[in-house]
């Protein structure tokens, strides 16, 4: 039997290490489906319930493997549903690989059915590579390069193949003039800075005696490096949302997340830092970071692309991480050294007057629960490790102050694209990864029903192939799409529109229960932490719905006392929930200012 290029493809991919495929079947690649069947599934064609979901799944395998993550679609829709998925890829700079049908060669360009230019569809969110095969030869180049960019770049490719090519029988590109070969390996690599450069970055360094550091996701394999320059310049260290996993959260000088979604000792550390080292990170909002002028400033990234754009560095270290770091720590003289033993202790104390304000903000009765009690109730709870995904919405926030990364923990969540319906697909790619640990999910109420509902069909699909059988979904159930509520009401200064907040109550654990998995529903403070512990303990997938109160403000750090009245007085002006909210928002704030809270001073 002669081999097809669809079966080639499928080779070509278990030479590369690729063990699944997060896809959808549709008739544009019945040629690759059919080729499944005669590899026995290998790799693995993971089915999720929509193409997106497919490539959210890609990433999250990607992000928590470090691997590739391929998804697989059919032409017209199923290609264009790949969109979100893909660019969450690009935006967070994570390898992922898109194969997708197409209509026939012979009917191209007569606007036949299901027809779409994909080259011009896949143009930006695959603008490293993307190419269509056209004639067998053509692969394995095509594929191969396909992996290496995704992997070089860190960012999404896509190869197209018509149906009608993929049933052709392969022939590999013969040694002959037009015909490119190819080849399967891909060698580690390492990139460093020049010696003047890293000497310009230690003079900088050396000349302050306040440092704080920011780590983002590209820090991820320096941990012991971080914490060493950390220790040697006396510095706090602040996380980007996507540098969440980087450090411990139980060591003293880690200040928290940073920027609308983060801490007060993080802001607080950049307000009154005189030196700052950022590595591997591109967090986008200035507003946080030193004001211009104040501070001198240094970055270390991987990419020479995205390297000193977000703040005026004085040096910019073109580099990987660990290594750049290796060289820079033996170039931190004695002098500083021993300076900065005052700003140490400055941070470590407003650090743990922070936890002390989330732990009381916790604490507040809500009605009927508090949301923040929800993730802190949790967070004790969490296997050393545990994997997290979070969604986007206001349970980001929960996720970012109330959870605390330690041992082997890892945390994502779609950082820069900030899309709705990343958590539970996330978590189950992360259970393709990693089948072997807990995987937890938070997610609200609007992302369930944008999309999380129908992946717990696939939960349940696979939940026999995982080794640890722990995933579990926390919905924090509010019936208000809240972060953009609250968006509308302090940074638009106007009430919430409940034609487009509102919506329906659904019964999230009950949903759970009728396709085979476990279900909770929680409707009182009291039986939180059972609730979650009832769900770590099942014997599968598992749902718990937490009835949580819209009322609850996710206060951003930098917040005053004047800001929040503006707010409440713009709400006041006709919002539905206006009496709970400001009482909320008052209790909230005033546990900053509260003996032990922050000293009562106001910035």
């Amino acid at each position: 039997m002669s081999t097809k290029v669809a079966d080639h493809i499928l080779e070509r991919l278990r030479a590369w290490g690729v063990e699944q495929v997060f896809g959808y079947p549709g008739d544009g690649i019945n040629g690759l489906l059919a080729a499944w069947g005669r590899a026995d599934d290998r790799p693995r064609f993971i089915q999720s319930r929509h193409e997106e979901m497919s490539a959210f799944q890609a990433v999250g395998y990607a992000k928590f493997s470090g691997r590739l993550g391929v998804c697989a679609a059919t032409s017209g829709p199923g290609a264009i549903h790949l969109l979100a998925g893909l660019y969450d890829a690009k935006l967070d700079h994570v390898p992922v690989l898109a194969i997708v049908g197409q209509t026939h060669r012979s009917a191209m360009g007569g606007s036949y059915q299901q027809e779409v230019d994909l080259h011009s569809l896949f143009k930006d969110v695959a603008s490293d590579f993307v190419e269509t095969v056209t004639v067998p030869e053509q692969l394995p180049n095509v594929l191969d390069r396909a992996i290496r960019t995704a992997h070089a770049r860190r960012a999404p490719t896509a190869v197209i193949v018509p149906g009608d090519v993929q049933e052709l029988d392969y022939s590999p590109p013969p040694h002959e003039f037009k015909m490119v070969p190819s080849s399967l390996d891909r060698s580690g690599w390492t990139s460093l800075p020049t010696q003047d450069a890293l000497e310009r970055a230690a003079e900088v360094l050396n000349s302050g005696a306040r440092t704080a550091i920011l780590v983002g996701q590209g820090a991820a394999g320096a941990r012991a490096e971080v914490e060493e320059i950390a220790g040697i310049l006396g510095a706090g260290v602040a996380k980007a949302l996507l540098g969440k996993d980087v450090l411990s959260d139980e060591l003293p000088y880690v200040t928290g997340s940073i920027g609308l979604l983060g801490t007060r000792p993080s802001y607080e550390l950049m307000r009154d830092c005189d030196t700052l080292l950022t590595i591997g990170s591109s967090f986008p909002y200035a507003q946080f970071l030193p004001d211009f002028g104040k501070a001198r400033a240094v970055q270390i990234d991987l990419d020479p692309h995205m390297v000193g754009m977000r703040y005026p560095y004085e040096v910019n270290l073109v580099g990987d991480a660990k290594e750049t770091l290796r060289r820079l720590i033996p170039l931190i003289g004695q002098a500083r050294r021993d300076t900065g033993r005052e700003w140490y202790d400055e941070v470590c104390a407003g650090i743990e007057r922070w936890h002390e304000v989330m732990e009381r903000r916790a604490g507040l009765d809500a009605d009927p629960v508090n949301p923040e009690y929800v993730a802190r109730a949790l967070d004790p709870l969490l296997p050393d490790n545990a994997i997290v995904t979070a969604d986007s919405g206001s349970v980001a926030n929960w996720y970012a102050r109330h959870l605390t990364m330690r041992g082997t923990m890892r945390g994502s969540l779609s950082g820069t694209l900030a899309s709705m319906g990343c958590a539970v697909p996330y978590a189950i790619g992360a259970k393709f990864a990693h089948p072997d640990r807990p995987v937890i999910a938070l997610a609200g109420d609007g992302a369930m029903q944008m999309n999380g509902l129908a992946e717990l069909i696939t939960a349940a699909k696979y939940r026999d192939r995982w080794a640890d059988p722990r995933l579990v979904v926390g919905v924090w159930n509010n019936q208000d799409l809240n972060q953009v509520t609250w968006e509308l009401r302090a940074m638009g200064g106007a009430p919430s529109f409940l034609p487009s907040q509102e919506i329906p109550d659904v019964p999230y654990a009950a949903f759970a229960r009728s396709i085979g998995l476990t279900g909770i529903r929680v409707e009182k403070a009291d039986d939180v932490e059972a609730g979650w512990r009832a769900a770590l303990e099942a014997d599968g997938p598992a749902v718990v719905e937490f009835l949580t109160d819209p009322a609850v403000p996710p206060i951003p750090p930098h917040a005053t006392w004047e800001q929040l009245e503006a707010t409440a007085a713009s709400i006041l002006k006709g919002d539905a929930d206006r009496g709970a909210m400001v009482k909320q928002g008052l209790k909230a704030k005033v546990q900053e200012f509260l003996p032990g809270g922050g000293g009562g001073k106001k910035h």
